[in-house]
């Protein structure tokens, strides 16, 4: 079968590899559509420490597919289901994982880190993940291109759920990228009465208000302080949310909430500079300054139920598809931030029963 083997950083090729055996605890799964994230453009850049070097690795863990052969011991699920996985999957015994959130689990398995993802034309799921909740149906209401993105999404909700977003609360967003555009969707649904989204370029900023958001803010044309301040009354925002990877963003968003205010940092920054954090602010008007990654099979389950039961378009957020021949291609226009999501989709193979 084709793959798209990661064999270091900044070195990817489109290969034949044998397709995976399947044990009696296992599912063979023909993907559909697998969608390339940021995680996928930092592993090509800078490698992975859960993937040796010398390691050939599948990478891909946003993905949608069915399964065409099932292990005799497998239930649950049987060839021709439509299916989708969470990533991350816990050991099952550590305090992390008791407490239901495996993607906290320190010695968790992932596909497209651990395990082969879904850049392929058929990726195995190991019983493992199977006896561990990671595989979920896919309902017929959601299409496998929108599969392919309930991950992202159900990581949003795992950081809505930290600052606890309500019908009370005004929201900012800052950046309006698939993330953002995920929050945007996510805020509205929890009743926020206000969602402001900002951003530097203005066609994510349309994306975000065509998905629901209250009010844009086009940072290079406007002062993004002064904004959320007129737009609140000089009193700030209830909840603030970062989906960019400035240190800059993230210490301004002390100044940007209000009294009670709630930060989630859910962009991570990788090697660059820690930024300074007005702690004053976190004291003296009792703000809660929060950080998450990932999302728990819970949070996963819960997006698929969200996204079948919700008449919200995402569409727009997927504006880019690529053969799987054409990975390199693909990882650089995701690179490039031209647009939004770009899918590797195999359009043989969707809508099949």
């Amino acid at each position: 079968m084709k793959a798209a083997v990661f064999l270091g950083p900044g070195r990817i090729e489109v290969t034949d590899i044998p397709v995976p055996q399947v044990g009696p605890g296992d599912v063979l799964v023909e993907v559909r559509a697998a969608s390339i994230c940021g995680t996928d453009l930092r592993i090509m850049k800078h490698g992975h420490f859960r993937i040796p070097e010398g390691t050939r690795r599948v990478l891909g863990h946003e993905l949608n597919g069915r399964i065409v052969e099932a292990g005799a011991d497998v239930h649950g699920f049987a060839v021709g289901d439509r299916v989708s996985v969470a990533p991350n999957v816990g050991c099952g015994e550590c305090a992390m994982c008791r407490r239901g959130l495996n993607q906290l689990c320190p010695t968790y398995d992932a596909f497209g880190i651990t395990l082969n993802g879904g850049f392929e034309e058929y990726m195995l799921v190991p019983a493992v993940a199977i006896e561990r909740g990671n595989l979920f149906h896919v309902p017929d209401a959601v299409g496998d291109e929108i599969a392919a993105i309930m991950e992202p999404m159900s990581c949003c909700l795992h950081g809505q759920r930290k600052v606890e977003v309500s019908p009370d609360d005004s929201v900012l967003i800052i950046g309006a990228g698939p993330i953002g555009c995920f929050h945007t969707v996510l805020a509205k649904r929890a009743g926020a009465r206000q969602v402001i989204v900002a951003n530097t370029r203005q066609p994510r900023l349309d994306i975000a208000g065509r998905l629901g958001a209250d009010h844009l803010i086009n940072v290079t044309e406007q002062d993004l302080h002064e904004e959320v301040m007129a737009l609140t009354g000089g009193a700030g925002v209830d909840v603030v949310i970062t989906c960019v990877s400035k240190p800059d963003v993230i210490a301004s968003t002390t100044d940007l909430a209000g009294r009670l205010g709630r930060i989630n940092v859910f962009s991570g920054l990788g090697d660059q500079a820690r930024p300074a954090i007005d702690v004053n602010a976190l004291h003296y008007q009792e703000q809660t300054l929060t950080g998450t990654t990932g999302s728990s099979v819970t949070d996963y389950g819960d997006v698929i139920d969200i996204i079948a039961e919700s008449d919200v378009d995402l569409s727009p957020i997927i504006t880019a598809r690529f053969a799987l021949d054409d990975i390199e291609a693909a990882m650089e226009h995701s690179r490039s931030g031209v647009g939004m999501k770009s899918l590797i989709t195999f359009p043989d193979r969707q809508g099949q029963t």
